[in-house]
C-alpha cells in the first residue's frame, strides 16, 4: 500500500475536531513539530492530548487555543522549563489535567497495544497521583492473585490518531527510527491511525528489515518533512536550536501580544 501524503491531507484526513492525539518526541528530541503546527493551522480544536512529556508541540497547541484536556506524565522543555503556555491555561482552569507518571502513561499504551483492557504496574504505588487516577476511572488498587502484593491496574488508552517523527521510511510506511523509542512504538500500535512524519523517503526498507523500528501495518500516512522536528533535535541529523527554543520560553513566559503575533508569524502562516 502506498501511504504517502502531503502534509496538508495527512492532517486533514486523520486528524479530527475532538480527537484524542498520541504525541511523539520527547523533551527536545524528535518532536513532530511539522504536523503540530499543520494541526494549528487548519485550527482542528477541542483536543485531548496525550503522551509521556507532551513537551513543546503541546505548548503549541494550547497557545493556539485548540486543547481541551491533556494525559502526561509530564510536560516541559527540559532544560529550558517550564510549558509556560500550558501553565498558564491550567492555572486558569481553560483546560483538564490528568496527571500520570510517565510508566503509568507508558502502560496504559502498552494495554491497547497488546489488545488487553489493563496492564499491571507498581508505578504509582506510594503516590497521590494513583487517588486522582482511580477516583476519574482509569487506575484501580488491587492484590497479585498469587501473593497478595499490591498492584495497580492501568486502563488501555487508545488515541484516534499518533504524530511521531522519525529518520526515514519507505512507501510501504515502515519506519525508521534512531536512537531512544521511548513510549511511541506502543503509542502507534495503541492508535487508530497514525501519522509518521519523516526526514526521507526511501522505496523499500526490505532490503534491511532488521532496521524497522515500527512496521507498515500499524502507519496510516507517512509525510516526508526534513527538518520537521525542528527547533528540537532528530538523533545523528541535527541538534535542537538552543536559541530559539529560549527565545520561544521568553515569549511564552510573557504571553500578551508579542507571543500571539510569533504564534501568527511562525505557526499559522499569517494569516490570522
Amino acid at each position: 500500500m502506498h501511504h504517502v501524503l502531503s502534509i496538508t491531507d495527512a492532517v486533514r484526513t486523520y486528524v479530527k475536531q475532538g480527537a484524542i492525539i498520541g504525541m511523539g518526541g520527547q523533551n527536545i528530541n524528535r518532536c513532530p513539530m511539522a504536523l503540530v503546527n499543520e494541526v494549528a493551522r487548519q485550527r482542528i480544536g477541542d483536543l485531548t492530548v496525550v503522551g509521556c512529556n507532551l513537551s513543546l508541540p503541546l505548548d503549541i497547541l494550547v497557545a493556539c487555543g485548540l486543547v481541551a484536556r491533556t494525559e502526561q506524565g509530564s510536560g516541559n522543555l527540559e532544560r529550558y522549563g517550564t510549558l509556560f503556555a500550558w501553565r498558564r491555561a491550567v492555572e486558569r482552569g481553560e483546560i483538564e489535567v490528568r496527571d500520570h507518571s510517565h510508566l503509568a502513561m507508558a502502560t496504559r499504551f502498552a494495554a491497547a497495544a497488546n489488545g488487553v483492557p489493563f496492564m499491571p504496574t507498581r508505578s504509582l504505588l506510594g503516590s497521590d497521583l494513583l487517588t486522582g487516577l482511580a477516583e476519574e476511572g482509569v487506575a484501580r488498587l488491587t492484590e497479585d492473585p498469587w501473593n497478595g502484593d499490591p498492584v495497580v491496574l492501568m486502563k488501555a488508552l487508545s488515541p484516534d490518531v499518533s504524530l511521531i517523527h522519525a529518520h526515514r521510511a519507505d512507501l510501504a510506511g515502515n519506519v525508521v527510527i534512531e536512537g531512544v523509542t521511548s513510549h511511541e512504538v506502543d503509542m502507534v500500535r495503541a492508535s487508530k491511525a497514525t501519522i509518521v512524519s519523516v526526514e526521507e523517503i526511501v522505496p523499500t526498507l526490505s532490503e534491511r528489515p532488521e532496521e524497522v523500528t515500527i512496521s507498515g501495518a500499524y502507519v496510516t500516512a507517512v509525510v516526508e518533512a526534513p527538518r520537521g522536528a525542528h527547533p528540537t533535535a532528530v538523533y545523528r541529523r541535527y541538534d535542537f536550536a538552543e536559541d530559539e527554543i529560549k527565545a520561544y520560553q521568553r515569549l511564552a513566559r510573557a504571553g500578551g501580544a508579542e507571543f500571539a503575533a510569533w504564534l501568527n508569524d511562525n505557526v499559522l502562516g499569517g494569516d490570522a
